[in-house]
């Protein structure tokens, strides 16, 4: 098949999309207990087409746990790190996956990478399988799971319309982004500066509101509420990354045990640092009022 009549099958599919998409909204329409109902139908169904990358990958680890056979010539960790790099591929070959996108996960995956192998250095976590593919004590499937967040927040943003309102500048946020890296390092040396991170960036984001559209209108809500809702996510997946004993905890050496809640806090400023990356390329807009009433149909049209 050509490139030319991929194109027009990729362009009829959207079609076929959009009219039918038009069709549910028109006969839901009709009251609004539907128009609820639809709303957080195609709420859930953005969510997830964001999470495509990091519920694939959350989906090879449980996989893998259960049902990896013993006898395959790949280790699991191996395993994992060709079925992450096949994955990233087939989101920019199906161009599900921008260019943009690709450059911030690169660039959270050798961010991520790098505290990886600090950490396990230090003894913070390990990875008790054995492998081929690795730098150190880290596998290299890992810098992926860093790549999910990545992923994630530049499909949510361009998926949601993502507008702002006191929005912190950018520099501001880079600053605060440098400082928690630096101090995830230093604090096993010198005091740790986590409270005081915390109150600076709920000094930068105590005013932004963040604006989304779901489907006609733009919704909106606290970032911070934002940035903590899916830091609990973060937290809860990697619940089921120690549950697969992919990687470990000292005190789950013997039995598992769920992630100290306390590791919360350590995602939310790691979620801070790739929303930075993110802002830095997708420039945050403000919010305009014309927009509002503007819907998702008429958007993709124009």
């Amino acid at each position: 098949m050509s490139v030319l009549q991929q194109t027009k099958k990729r362009l009829s599919f959207r079609v076929r999309l959009l009219h039918a998409d038009r069709w549910l909204a028109a006969m839901l329409a009709s009251s609004q207990m539907t128009i609820w109902l639809y709303e957080f139908l195609r709420f859930g169904i953005k969510q997830a087409w964001a999470c495509l990358f990091g519920g694939a990958m959350v989906g090879l680890l449980l996989a893998t746990h259960f049902w990896y056979p013993s006898w395959m010539p790949l280790a699991r960790y191996d395993f994992l790190f060709v079925a992450a790099v096949g994955l990233q591929i087939a989101l920019l070959a199906t161009r599900m996956e921008t260019l943009e996108e690709a450059k911030v996960i690169l660039v959270y995956h050798v961010v991520g990478t790098t505290v990886e192998i600090f950490k396990t250095s230090v003894g913070s976590w390990i990875y008790p399988e054995p492998n081929i593919f690795r730098i150190g004590g880290v596998p290299l499937f890992t810098g992926f799971m860093y790549s999910c967040i990545g992923s994630y927040l530049c499909r949510v943003w361009r998926l949601f319309d993502f507008r702002f309102d006191h929005h912190p500048p950018l520099w501001a946020m880079s600053i605060l982004s440098i400082a928690i890296y630096i101090n995830f390092f230093a604090h096993h040396y010198i005091l740790d500066f986590r409270i005081a991170l915390f109150a600076v960036s709920i000094a930068l984001l105590a005013q932004t509101k963040i604006y989304f559209r779901v489907w006609i209108t733009y919704r909106s809500m606290p970032l911070l509420l934002g940035l903590i809702l899916v830091s609990l996510f973060i937290w809860l997946s990697e619940n089921i990354g120690t549950y697969t004993k992919t990687w470990l905890y000292p005190a789950q050496l013997h039995g598992w045990s769920m992630v100290s809640i306390s590791k919360l806090g350590s995602w939310y400023l790691l979620l801070i640092i790739s929303y930075t990356l993110v802002s830095l390329i997708t420039k945050p807009q403000p919010m305009q009022p014309e927009l509002e009433q503007q819907s998702d149909s008429e958007k993709e049209v124009h």
